[in-house]
């Protein structure tokens, strides 16, 4: 397979343990963020997982507002 056709190759997902590092807050924070709809997650199994994409789509509003 091509590596076009194969976009989850590159697909990274992180855990709430590393988005709260990276944005450095609080696991609970981070929870509060995706409750509120700020912060897109999936559910896989009974884990929250952030996709690179969402994280960076939550980076670019915080900053349009600051």
């Amino acid at each position: 397979l091509s590596k076009e056709a194969n976009p989850i190759s590159d697909f990274k997902l992180y855990t709430i343990e590393e988005i709260s590092k990276i944005l450095k807050v609080t696991e609970r924070t981070v929870y509060n963020f995706i409750s509120k709809n700020n912060l897109q997650a999936v559910k896989i199994g009974k884990y929250w997982r952030v996709t690179e994409t969402a994280l960076q789509e939550f980076i670019n509003q915080g900053t349009k507002k600051a």
